[in-house]
This record gives structure tokens, C-alpha cells and sequence, in this order.
């Protein structure tokens, strides 16, 4: 507060000093013309009316920040100081944007009719002209300058190249297009960001404010979870800043890997404020213009300066020249923090100045254990933090999110924040990058394991499947198998057997018991004519793959996935290409992925020896088939108490056909409005035989055979 009052009074004491200079030409003025001619100076502003406005001073010592606020400023008047160290705020821009006396005073006159219009009369008087109430060119050149000579030398300091013009301190304007406006005749006009700076407020310039705000930071390396070596660097570099020219950072890597509280803890370090600015706020409008306005701002907020999502202005139709900005924000001398998604280096543009490129990698399974601990503020009761960390490839930033996700579905369940797993793994979900819907269904699993019925040894494999889901993080990072694999850490499953096995209910069954989404994607339609077509297509879905922290599955694999061909002519080879480029990709993918095929034999030889597991789904034997007639109907259907399930199981069909024909009769029942009894079931059995392409046989139905001739 004392400080602010002490800047304000200053400020008012040059102020003084320049209505002194204003006075002797007035003075001068006075000796030119005859009194009677000069009565009509301005039309009308008369001689007496201008210098009692000079000889009433400035009466603007403040006493207290009240004063300064609620009486306009209006205290006694003291004497002239002269010392500019008594204003911070006007010796902070006099040094930050280095103005000589002759700017300062150019300052200082445009200045006095932003705080006092009376002056704006004598402005008029001195311009000969009632509508001139902003000093131009040419009367700021009259009263600081004596020779023509002065005054031609003078004109530099309004050209767009000076401090005072570049840095947006005052800006020129003139009447109709400002190019065709002769200089001495512009007018200038102090803006109000400076204004503001000046009389102790403090807010973001409105220019861009919108795509910014300024941190205060608390957070210390102490309170960030990140690699040690990474901690140790950036320390070294604070230490090594005395009297260097600072590098620029650019910070790559996914949303929350902690690329913005880095910044935060070097700012702590230096005890320094961190403007947080927007990047797409550049392409709102002239982005150097912009830029400046940002640079001034982060000088006067005395502060780092961190723009985010840098991306989008590397974009080809951004149509941004980032390598002047990249130039423009090298002279800024301070802290500047560049972020974004994915790497990028200014190759050229900072030829003679260190810029330093630092990936922020989603964190490993045990930072993101560290992490969920943190985050959860030690509520981890029968909370499995291993599954969380196995199963979610998460940034801090996306564990926070999730956390504060559950904590709301809590609330609404049950009234209470007491999280649980099903919570979490929601607010998980919610995380999970969900633009596989573009090229894949969305499957919401719904089965468990006791809706399968599965031959023993199928079940214990599906069973080992869902343990190296469960346990991935263990064995990669705490056993160190990580070390030991560059590429294969995902998993890679081969469900094969006949339509209607189980293979697309044992995918849901494995996504419900690992808490995953499942994107089905039917591959004989990614499949492409056009060269180079499916591999775009693969691309994609595995580049969107990378986040979904989900379960793939690739139904009628046997459209791409078939044994790769001897090169006859250029539709083999191609096709070779294609196969060739999803072994890479499901190589270098690291998360689950699970191929359906009608026939194994189908599937190219690579390909099995890229599988984790290959599960065979064979026809259910009667025995199985008389389980799943028994499981088939939900608690809610009316089944009769005659049903023969015996008999029922000696159709060789499949899962998906007794599923089929269950729907089917409970349909047929519903409609003659009673329960779904034998009858019914024939009655669809016959439909689902015709579907097949199978005949209705005495043999086949025994003693129900009337009811399908």
C-alpha cells in the first residue's frame, strides 16, 4: 500500500515538472502574438483560462490508498522530488523497456490528459485548435526540443521501430488512413494497460486476458513426482542461470504428464510469477501484434511466461510465422516456457541461443502407483492401487481428473464421497480417449464369468488372459521384464473356432472383469482397394488406440490376417505390404488386442508367433450345450417346468444358436401370452435350421418332429 501511494505521488511530481516545460511555451507563445489576435487562439480557449489551469498544480499527494481511491486522487501538493527512484512503477518502464529522458518526458506529456482533462484545453491552446485535445508529433517535438535540428533528430522516436511505439507504450493516431497522415500531425495516446500499471492496478491486459492468467507458484520439485535424474537437471539449470542468457524450453508430452507444474517449480525456485498463456489466443488475430502485447505483459507482471498447446500454431493451415515468434519471444529475458503434445525443434530459427527439447512421457507403473497414492490423499482402503496403475496408462493430470470423476459418481449413488473401485474405474473410463467410435463399435461388456460356459482347460486360459491383464505392471516394471522387451509389451490373443463359439462373448467377459471398454472393429471393412488405404486406416486406429485404455477386438480377422502370399503380380505384394505393416503395429502397441478368426488355419504363421495366446473355441459338446440351455433364459422369463433340456442339448449347435432360438421362443411365447414352453422352442429351433441352411429331420427331432413338418 505505502508503495503504491509513494508511486502515485511521484508520479504526480513529474507531472509538475512537465507543466513547467508546458508554462515556458506558453511563455513563449505569448511573446509571438499580439494579445488581441491571440484572444481567438483554439476558438476558444482563452489565454487566462490556460495558465490558471498551469499555475493550479497537480494537488494529488496522497495520504492513503482510500485517498487514492475515493477522492480522485485530491490531497496536498508537496515538493518536487526529482528522484525517479521514488516511483517503482515509472522507473520500472523507464528501465524495462530502457527509455531515455526525452521518451520519459514524451511520456509524461501524453500522460497528464489521461489523469487530469483541464490539460486537455491547454493542449488545444498550444495546437491552435479546439479539437486537438492529445498532444501530436509536433507539439511533444516543440516543447522538448530547441533547434530544428533537435526536432529533426527527434522524429526517431515516434517511428514504429522505438521503444515507446514497439512496446505499445503510447500508440499514434490520425485522421482518416494513418498511413497518409504526415507524422508531426499524429496524435499520440498513452495506452491503457500502462496507465493501469502506473496508478498500482495490476489486471492482465484485456488484449489477452480471455487466454491467460497468472500463477503464483507454491508447488517445489519437492512436490512432484518425476524422475530423479529430471529433478537434478532442471536444478542444475537454475543454478547455472546467474548471468546467462536463459534457454527456451519446450515441453512436450500428453495432457497432465506435468509439463505446466515444471514451470511452476523452476518459477518457486526463482521466485517468480508464471503467465499462463493460451496459444490459440495468436490465432485471433495479428499473432505478432499479439506476441508483443504478451511480452509487455509478462515484463510488467515481472513473470516467466508459459504458452500452452504450442501445437496448434505448428498446424500447416495455422498460418502462423512461428519462426518470427520463436524470434520475438528469444528477446524476452527471462523464463519462457514453450508446451505441447508432441516434440518439435525451431531448426534455424535460434541458431545463437540454447533451446532445450524435454519429452514428459506418460509415467511408468510405478510412478503411476505413486501417483494414485498421492492423489487419493491416503483414502486407499480396498482400493487396488495395482489394477488402477496396470490397467490405465494415465498422466497424473488424467488420475486427478478420474479421482475427481468418481467422487462425484459417489456422491450421486450413494450421498457420500466414499470412493470404491466400480467408482473409479468409471471416472477412469471417462479419461479413456474415446475416438475409437469413429472407426469401431463400442461395446459396453455386459457378460461375466458365469454367464460362459466353457470346456475346463478353455476357461483356465481365458482365466491366465485376464492375469496378465491384472498383473501387467508387476511383472513389466517391478519383475523387469521392461528392460528386457523394446517392443511386444502388449498382449496379443487369437480367439479361433466356428461362428457362434463364444469368441465375442469371451472378449466382453474378459473387458467386464478387467473394468476396460471394448471397441469391436469388423477388419473386412478397414480392408481398402486403394493403395496404401488400409494401412491409413490401421494407423488410425491403433494412434487412437494408444490412449482408449481399452480392449481391441478384430472381428472377422481373416479378411487381413490370411497367410501371406508368394509375389505373383502388384495385388500380392501390396497385400504382403498390408500384413507386413499391422505385424509393426501390433508390435509397437502396447496395449490388448484381440483377433476373432473362423479358421486358425487361415492365419499367417508370423502372426501365431506373435500371440500370447491362441485359444481354440471349439463346438460345445452336449453336455455344455444342456448348461447353456439352462443359462440361457434371464431370471425374468416365465420357462416351463417341462422343459427338456436333455433332449434339447442333442442339437449340434452352437452357443450363438441356442441364443437365437431362445430369443426367438420367448417372442413366440409372448405373443400366445403364456410361458416359453417346448413347443416354442421347436417351433424357433426350425427357423434358426432354415437360417443354417439345415433340414428338419425325424432324426434330429424325434418325438417333437410334428410340430416342423
Amino acid at each position: 500500500m505505502t508503495d503504491n501511494i509513494s508511486n502515485i505521488n511521484y508520479l504526480f511530481d513529474e507531472i509538475k515538472r512537465i507543466d513547467t516545460k508546458v508554462s515556458f511555451n506558453l511563455e513563449k507563445l505569448k511573446e509571438k502574438y499580439d494579445k488581441d489576435i491571440d484572444d481567438f487562439r483554439g476558438l476558444y480557449v482563452s489565454e487566462n483560462e490556460v495558465y490558471d489551469i498551469i499555475k493550479t498544480p497537480f494537488e494529488f499527494r496522497a495520504e492513503s490508498e482510500s485517498d487514492c481511491l475515493q477522492e480522485g486522487l485530491q490531497t496536498t501538493t508537496g515538493d518536487v522530488k526529482g528522484e525517479i527512484n521514488k516511483s517503482k512503477s515509472l522507473q520500472n518502464i523507464k528501465e524495462l523497456f530502457d527509455l531515455d529522458n526525452f521518451e520519459v518526458d514524451t511520456f509524461l506529456i501524453c500522460l497528464i490528459p489521461e489523469l487530469d482533462t483541464r490539460h486537455e484545453k491547454v493542449y488545444s491552446y498550444l495546437q491552435n485548435d479546439v479539437t486537438k485535445k492529445r498532444p501530436t508529433v509536433d507539439l511533444v517535438i516543440n516543447l522538448l526540443c530547441n533547434s530544428m535540428d533537435e526536432k529533426l533528430y527527434a522524429r526517431k522516436y515516434f517511428y514504429p521501430t522505438s521503444s515507446l511505439i514497439k512496446n505499445h507504450l503510447v500508440y499514434l493516431t490520425g485522421d482518416g488512413q494513418e498511413g497518409q497522415t504526415p507524422l508531426l500531425s499524429r496524435t499520440i495516446k498513452v495506452d491503457e494497460r500502462i496507465i493501469s500499471y502506473l496508478i498500482g492496478e495490476n489486471e492482465i491486459d484485456p488484449i489477452i486476458q480471455k487466454f491467460s492468467f497468472l500463477i503464483e507458484p507454491t508447488k517445489s520439485f519437492n512436490d512432484i513426482i518425476m524422475a530423479e535424474n529430471d529433478k537434478i537437471m532442471f536444478t542444475e539449470l537454475i543454478k547455472r542461470n546467474d548471468g546467462i542468457k536463459i534457454p527456451m524450453f519446450f515441453f512436450h508430452g500428453a495432457y497432465g504428464t506435468g509439463k505446466k507444474v515444471t514451470a511452476e517449480a523452476i518459477c518457486t525456485e526463482m521466485n517468480l510469477p508464471l503467465l499462463v498463456v493460451d496459444s490459440r489466443l495468436f490465432l485471433k488475430g495479428d499473432p505478432g501484434h499479439i506476441l508483443s502485447i504478451t511480452i509487455r505483459e509478462a515484463l510488467l507482471q515481472n513473470s516467466s511466461l508459459y504458452l500452452e498447446g504450442f501445437d496448434v500454431l505448428l498446424e500447416k493451415d495455422a498460418g502462423v510465422n512461428v519462426g518470427s515468434l520463436v524470434q520475438e519471444l528469444d528477446t524476452y529475458n527471462n523464463w519462457v516456457f514453450l508446451s505441447g503434445e508432441f516434440p518439435w525443434i525451431p531448426d534455424g530459427i535460434l541458431r545463437n541461443h540454447s533451446f532445450i527439447d524435454h519429452a514428459f512421457p506418460l509415467p511408468s507403473f510405478n510412478y503411476r502407483k505413486q501417483l494414485w497414492e498421492k492423489l487419493l490423499e491416503g483414502n486407499t482402503k480396498n482400493i487396488d492401487l495395482d489394477a488402477l496403475s496396470s490397467k490405465f496408462s494415465f498422466s497424473a493430470g488424467q488420475i486427478r481428473d478420474a479421482i475427481f470423476i468418481a467422487h462425484n459418481i459417489a456422491m450421486v449413488k450413494t450421498g457420500k464421497f466414499e470412493l470404491s473401485m466400480e467408482n473409479l474405474y468409471e471416472g477412469c473410463k471417462a479419461q479413456s480417449n474415446k475416438n475409437l467410435s469413429s472407426f469401431a463399435k463400442n461395446v459396453m461388456p455386459r457378460y461375466t464369468w458365469n454367464d460362459i460356459v466353457l470346456p475346463r482347460d478353455l476357461r483356465e486360459q481365458l482365466k491366465e488372459v485376464s492375469g496378465h491383464i491384472k498383473h501387467k505392471g508387476k511383472v513389466y516394471s517391478d519383475w523387469g521384464f521392461d528392460n528386457k522387451l523394446s517392443l511386444g509389451k502388449g498382449l496379443n490373443v487369437l480367439f479361433s473356432g466356428p461362428s457362434g463359439a463364444g469368441k465375442t462373448m469371451a472378449a466382453e467377459v474378459l473387458a467386464k472383469d478387467a473394468g476396460l471398454d471394448m471397441y469391436k472393429i469388423d477388419l473386412s471393412t478397414l480392408v481398402s482397394k486403394y493403395i496404401g488405404e488400409t494401412e491409413k486406416n490401421l494407423s488410425k486406429i491403433f494412434h487412437e488406440a494408444e490412449t482408449s485404455n481399452a480392449i481391441l477386438f478384430f472381428d472377422e480377422a481373416d479378411a487381413l490376417f490370411g497367410k501371406r502370399s508368394e509375389v505373383k503380380d502388384s495385388h500380392d505384394r501390396y497385400a504382403n505390404i498390408e500384413i507386413n505393416y499391422l505385424l509393426q503395429k501390433m508390435e509397437e502397441y502396447a496395449g490388448i488386442v484381440i483377433l476373432a478368426s473362423n479358421f486358425k488355419t487361415n492365419i499367417d504363421e508370423a502372426f501365431l508367433r506373435r500371440m500370447h495366446f491362441v485359444i481354440e473355441f471349439p463346438l460345445p459338446d452336449d453336455g455344455l450345450r444342456e448348461l447353456i440351455w439352462r443359462n440361457i433364459f434371464p431370471g425374468e422369463t416365465p420357462v416351463s417346468e417341462d422343459m427338456d433340456y436333455s433332449f434339447l442339448s442333442r442339437f449340434k449347435i452352437t452357443g450363438g444358436n441356442i441364443k437365437n432360438i431362445a430369443l426367438n421362443a420367448a417372442f413366440l411365447a409372448a405373443a400366445d401370452g403364456g410361458e416359453v414352453k417346448m413347443d416354442q422352442i421347436i417351433k424357433a429351433t426350425k427357423r434358426e435350421f432354415q437360417k443354417m441352411g439345415k433340414l428338419c429331420t425325424s432324426t434330429d427331432f424325434g418325438i417333437y418332429y410334428e410340430l416342423v413338418k
